[in-house]
């Protein structure tokens, strides 16, 4: 069967189903999962529409909820036509699009249409869209909510594009009033700046340098702002690419005392630790930084006790001479680290090390994710009505990542050389196959998401 059929059932001798691994036929209808039979014998009539995979395993699709597009004004770092095909070969069916660093950025209503005009024909995944907040554009909230948007994104600190500016405390206080009684939600890009004693300012080709310069008290001060305005409004608040452990406390009483925060990792937290990036390795930048080794050890304890909720890849490409590997300067490289073709494995390979399980891996990357942005009534689970999305893959497979393989536009990322355990094999968006063996649809099947009125419909 090759990419872009419709596919009927899938066969495997192991599917996924709750917590448990079986062999199992998923029946397909109308892009839906119509039934699951705990049986590969069923008397299917031998098919072209029957994608037998054998001993692969099958599983919900990745929802990836932090994706940097950068369509459309910054094209040449990454757009919708690369971004969602390397989405499709790392196994995630649906993206939600972050409202930076395109130009214009999704702050109104009219923006988001010029979005999602650029994105039309050329999504090989499902793709929703995140809103942002910045000062003066409060007005612009409730009509974003109107027109499909699964929330928004703000900074509290300066988000690296100048035309998405950070908000101030009067900006947040006005934006949350504005969301009370939608059940959207606002994502925090959580660091705030403070001030600190001058001193050596260290050699800048020194990892060491940077790090010390966004330190973790940067990010423990703004989770405790956003902990107190979560609290007090009641609105769902969201902190992005947790790096620090330090924060962790004040996440967990928050959530004791009933607000209503969710956190999310991210793959390279997880997997990078700072005592291994080299000089110069400015691949490696990203904000808030990558921190030791004793840290990260904490965030997936934080993980494996339900503090962190949820781990993405908050992909943020740029073009090669952004990153400065000519000098090595990391005071100067864009931050921001490309990783969405490697989600899946990249997790696999140090979660499984670690005592998760895949059921474990289908709640932090597939089920979380699609109920934070409300889509979790199509996306994320393998049961009866939802999507037909799914990834087929082989945990127990490793690989090496190499620049031929990615899909990305730029294909700067510090996971080249590195070997993964656990290789796609094919993915499945509404019961089309979108992605086979390196093999992609002539066309892009994907669809845009947009929520209304609590529910998800689909716009082409």
């Amino acid at each position: 069967m090759e990419p872009g059929a419709s596919v009927r059932a899938v066969r495997s001798q192991r599917v996924l189903c709750g917590d448990e691994i079986r062999p199992a036929v998923i029946l397909i209808k109308d892009g839906k999962i119509e039934n699951i039979l705990h049986c590969v014998d069923v008397g299917l009539v031998a098919s072209a529409e029957v994608l037998d995979v054998g001993e692969h395993l099958v599983m919900p699709g990745i929802v990836d909820c932090h994706v940097h597009v950068n369509e459309p004004g910054r094209t040449s770092w990454e757009g919708y036509w690369t971004a969602t095909r390397a989405a499709a070969a790392g196994g995630i069916t649906t993206v939600v699009d972050m409202p930076l660093n395109s130009i214009p950025p999704t702050t109104t209503v009219g923006h988001l249409r010029e979005k999602m005009q650029a994105a039309a024909g050329q999504c090989f995944v499902d793709t929703a869209f995140w809103g942002g907040v910045i000062p003066g554009n409060q007005l612009e909230l409730r009509p974003m909510v109107q027109a499909g948007v699964v929330g928004f994104k703000c900074f509290l600190i300066h988000s690296g594009v100048d035309e998405f500016p950070h908000v101030t405390h009067g900006d947040l206080h006005s934006a949350l009033q504005l969301l009370q009684g939608t059940d959207s939600v606002l994502l925090f890009h959580a660091e705030r700046e403070i001030h600190q004693p001058l001193g050596d300012s260290g050699d800048p080709c020194e990892y060491s340098t940077f790090l010390s310069s966004r330190p973790d008290v940067m990010e423990t001060e703004a989770i405790r702002m956003v902990t107190q305005l979560c609290q007090q409004y009641q609105v769902r608040c969201h902190i992005v690419h947790l790096s620090s452990a330090q924060p962790l406390q004040l996440i967990r009483a928050a959530k004791q005392a009933g607000a209503p925060l969710t956190v999310e990792t991210t793959h390279h937290y997880l997997s990078l630790a700072a005592e291994h990036i080299p000089p110069g390795a400015t691949q490696f930048k990203c904000c808030p930084p990558i921190r030791d080794m004793a840290n990260q050890e904490l965030l997936w304890a934080a993980l494996k006790d339900g503090d962190i909720d949820m781990v993405v890849s908050d992909h943020s490409p740029c073009t090669p001479d952004l990153k400065r590997l000519e000098s090595g300067d990391f005071t100067q490289a864009w931050g921001g680290i490309s990783s969405l073709q490697f989600g899946l494995p990249l997790f696999w390979t140090s979660a499984c090390k670690r005592g998760f399980s895949l059921a474990d891996t289908v709640r932090l990357l597939c089920q979380r994710t699609a109920r934070l942005c409300r889509l979790d009534n199509q996306k994320g689970s393998l049961r009866p009505g939802h999507d037909a999305d799914l990834v087929i893959w082989n945990p127990d497979k490793e690989f090496e990542v190499k620049e031929g393989d990615i899909h990305h536009k730029n294909k700067l990322t510090p996971y080249l050389g590195r070997t993964l355990r656990g290789e796609v094999y094919a993915t499945l968006v509404r019961g089309r196959l979108v992605y086979k063996q390196g093999s992609f649809s002539q066309q892009a099947l994907g669809t845009h998401l947009l929520l209304s009125h609590g529910c998800t419909q689909a716009s082409l």
